[in-house]
């Protein structure tokens, strides 16, 4: 393929609401163009990488055994009416009408679509288990689309199926999957790793994450030297052990004034105290209920701990208003200590740090005032202490004790077991070996084609541009072809070269524009095809080729004649 024939329009400065490092070289590199806030056009050199990687997922896919299909973009408010979604997925679900007044919504995922496919169609035992899966758009309304393709609101995924009648078909269904995944992305040339996640919005009861490794991931990942590995959002932390309380040791309450302390920073630095002793108070509204969760002043709550532990469908944090009618006082300054008396039917959960803070300071429920000497053991009545932190530094792993390294990562795939969730609320049953009707056993798999297009940039990378792994690179081959035009030895060797290549089935983008040599170097480096080889005035004259590694800092001098042959070595095919 000619350059001057091909439609990759190179920029030398990003756009400036490019706000990471990947957005910023797919939009200089002619890979994609921004539509509007969180919608992409893919250009054609952005086309062949997602292709690439799609090819790379379809024949893993076919080879764990699923079948591929197409599904609509557009889905009844019906289907999403059974599972209970159409209320409880949020605003973001985009959802539409046609002309005659008829509910729809752009798929953000399709649970409830391939349910109904399968409910109509299988009946019995015998016809289990089946996985399905298919290619296609999904849009989700983001309230802040952000990182280029990364956060989008439109991408492009693969989302697979699974109906089985046994749990041990479901836990072999995913075992094929989380192997088939591991397989795409090693194909796909990621350091990558494999962590325990949370359900979120699909639900389910067990999920697993496959993070490409990257200093600067959006996600964070605990990781121990046993094994065990998880997103920062469903990290296990072992319960600490605290010395026994020594009644000698604990003061007496007392309120003091903290005028204007808002954060926990500011009242840490007025009352010069550490941060680990502060106690923060979090009130939620749990499927419209209040409940209180209480946390360490320098760690965080883990919602998704959180909302897992009460088993709600919604949890939201709770305005003004409902935190002064619970607590009698301002977000800030509210505390638990009393709290119960006032309102014995609030659940209070605290997170396991909690129990060893002695003499700590919490809010004092009046408008700047904290309390000083609150021991929560002695001074809060807690109905239930459990893991509700976020992992962070100096945590220790549940399965053996040994504290967690941390590493950044980007979500490329995510698999699910899903268990009956969606077959019970849809009504998808199969008859069983005593023509009992049961719900199909499902678990559902994702991989976000266009997030592994923009991971593998976030991974790959250099001062200059992108370097590709070689086997989702949209070229083989730079061949920079200068004075092309002009000197027809030059012509006739690139030529020569170039059809030796693609015979050989080595693709190859030919730099032929009239430019000088330094503008093509920069946007063969900056659109970061694995290996360049230049023909030129210069070289020619000698009988040699000038070849270099994207990674290599120095060319090298090859003869011509010997060029093609030794890069088809070099490449493999």
């Amino acid at each position: 393929m000619k350059l001057s024939n091909y439609y990759i329009p190179t920029l030398k400065e990003a756009p400036k609401d490019a706000d990471n490092l990947s957005a910023k070289l797919m939009i200089r590199a002619g890979l994609i163009r921004k539509l509007a806030s969180g919608l992409y056009e893919w250009l054609p050199l952005g086309m062949k990488v997602l292709k690439k990687v799609e090819q790379i997922i379809r024949e893993e896919m076919d080879r764990a055994g699923a079948c591929e299909l197409w599904l609509p973009v557009i889905q009844p408010k019906e289907l999403w009416e059974e599972t209970g979604r159409w209320a409880h997925f949020g605003d973001q679900l985009l959802k539409i009408k046609d002309r005659k007044g008829g509910e729809f919504c752009v798929a953000p995922t399709a649970e409830e679509v391939i349910t109904d496919l399968v409910r109509k169609d299988i009946s019995s035992y015998k016809q289990l288990p089946k996985c399905l899966y298919q290619f296609g758009t999904k849009f989700r309304d983001e309230i802040r689309p952000r990182f280029g393709v990364m956060r989008a609101r439109e991408f492009y995924m693969k989302d697979a199926y699974s109906f089985c009648a046994t749990d041990a078909d479901a836990s072999d269904w995913y075992q094929r999957m989380y192997d088939a995944y591991q397989r795409v992305f090693t194909r796909c040339g990621f350091k990558f790793k494999a962590v325990e996640a949370d359900t979120g919005a699909i639900g389910g009861n067990f999920s697993h994450e496959f993070m490409v490794l990257a200093d600067n991931g959006e996600d964070a990942i605990a990781d121990c030297s046993c094994g065990y590995a998880a997103n920062t959002e469903k990290a296990e932390v072992k319960c600490p052990e605290f010395a026994p309380l020594n009644e000698a040791d604990l003061k007496p309450m007392q309120n003091v004034p903290t005028p204007k302390a808002y954060t926990i920073e500011d009242v840490a630095n007025m009352l010069h105290v550490p941060t680990s002793k502060l106690i923060k108070l979090l009130l939620f509204m749990a499927d419209g209920k209040p409940v209180v969760a209480l946390v360490r002043g320098d760690h965080e709550l883990n919602e998704p701990k959180f909302r897992s532990l009460l088993k709600c469908t919604e949890l939201v944090k709770a305005d003004e208003e409902t935190y002064t009618q619970v607590t009698g006082s301002f977000v800030g300054f509210a505390g638990a200590q009393g709290l119960k008396e006032k309102h014995p039917e609030i659940m209070i959960y605290a997170d396991n740090y909690v129990k060893g803070v002695v003499n700590g300071v919490s809010g004092g429920n009046e408008k700047d005032v904290h309390t000083l000497n609150v021991t929560p053991l002695r001074d809060i009545q807690v109905d239930v202490y459990a893991d509700l932190k976020v992992a962070s530094a100096g945590d220790l792993c549940p399965r053996c004790g040994k504290p967690f390294q941390f590493t950044r990562g980007i979500e490329v795939g995510h698999v699910f077991k899903l268990g009956t969730k969606y077959s019970d609320a849809m009504g998808a049953t199969y008859l069983d070996e005593n023509q009992k009707a049961q719900p199909m056993i499902m678990g559902c798999y994702g991989i976000g084609v266009s997030r592994v297009v923009a991971a593998a940039i976030e991974q790959s990378h250099d001062d200059n541009g992108i370097i590709w792994p070689e086997p989702i690179a949209p070229f083989d081959v730079c061949l920079v072809a200068i004075d092309y035009d002009s000197n027809p030895d030059v012509k006739k060797h690139a030529d020569e070269i170039s059809a030796a290549l693609e015979a050989k089935g080595i693709s190859v983008l030919m730099d032929d524009r009239d430019e000088r040599a330094g503008i093509k170097f920069k946007d063969a480096d900056l659109i970061g095809i694995p290996h360049r080889l230049v023909v030129s005035s210069r070289t020619v004259k000698d009988g040699q080729c000038e070849y270099k590694k994207r990674t290599d800092k120095e060319a090298t001098r090859w003869d011509l004649a010997q060029a093609a042959e030794k890069l088809a070595q070099i490449i493999k095919k």
